[in-house]
């Protein structure tokens, strides 16, 4: 009697893609030394047209088109990737200025990598040089309930106030504040986008992700100059004294996010 063993045949490796972190000038090997990205996998610099693409390896089992729009419905997956991807950015801008890559930025290989960014040189240059010597900060402001509405609108007998003193007797006291509050809003985002280089105003956050147990009404975010720093956290800590029915929140600094273009992809596509 004889037999005949079956050799499995050996199973290839899946595919792999790269992850684009984010883009600098330049970057010293020792700074990625020890910096992990996407599964723990070490980063690594692809450098193209006088720029540096800080990428991790992103099997396309995981990280192509189809696995990512599954994935990406997953809130712990996202929120394990999210964390995994801004720690990098985070380490770049702590050494200067960085173009932050989009969430799921994938392409299919480093040649891909290095002609985006051929193809964007004037555009990542133009950026990165407007970001040198600014941080991007954010600026919460969450209602606080049981301020008298009286002591909160004697701000200058604007528009928004004049309103609000008109319809006082018609509100409840929660839409009072409320009013009050998204006047405030306006006001202290204004105030602020004068005092930066550039301001957004993002769309206020659901409790369940803020964690706060009140209403926010304003999220923005402001581009600042280093310098000018110490004016821009008085002035925040001045109108949060104007404005008591605002708990205002600062913080920063961080990645430029929301003053970039970002890089696309041409695996994973650009999902939000």
């Amino acid at each position: 009697m004889s037999s005949t063993a079956e050799v499995a045949p050996e199973e290839s490796a899946p595919a792999t893609g790269v992850w684009l972190h984010g883009v600098v000038r330049h970057v010293e090997p020792a700074a990625l030394a020890g910096l992990a990205g996407m599964g723990g996998v070490p980063v690594r610099a692809v450098a193209a047209a006088g720029l540096v693409a800080v990428v991790s390896p992103a099997p396309l089992d995981e990280y192509g088109e189809e696995p990512l729009r599954h994935n990406l419905e997953d809130l712990a997956w996202l929120e394990r990737a999210a964390r995994a991807h801004h720690a990098v950015v985070d380490a770049l801008a702590r050494q200067g200025p960085v173009v932050p890559a989009r969430l799921a930025t994938v392409h299919t290989d480093d040649e891909r990598v290095a002609v985006s960014l051929a193809d964007r040189r004037a555009e990542l240059s133009a950026t990165l040089a407007r970001l040198n010597g600014r941080g991007e900060w954010g600026v919460k402001g969450y209602l606080v309930p049981g301020v008298p509405v009286e002591s909160v609108a004697q701000d200058g007998g604007g528009v928004g106030t004049a309103y609000l003193r008109r319809r006082r007797a018609q509100l409840t006291a929660r839409d009072a504040q409320q009013q009050v509050a998204s006047v405030a809003a306006d006001a202290v985002h204004t105030a602020l986008r004068e005092a930066a280089v550039a301001g957004r105003r993002h769309a206020p956050q659901d409790r369940r992700l803020s964690g706060a147990s009140a209403p926010m009404a304003l999220n923005g975010a402001y581009l600042v100059d280093v310098a000018a720093l110490p004016h821009f956290t008085e002035l925040v800590d001045a109108l949060g004294d104007r404005h008591p029915n605002l708990r205002l929140e600062l913080t920063g600094p961080w990645p430029a996010y929301s003053f970039v273009a970002e890089p696309s992809a041409d695996v994973a596509g650009e999902p939000r």
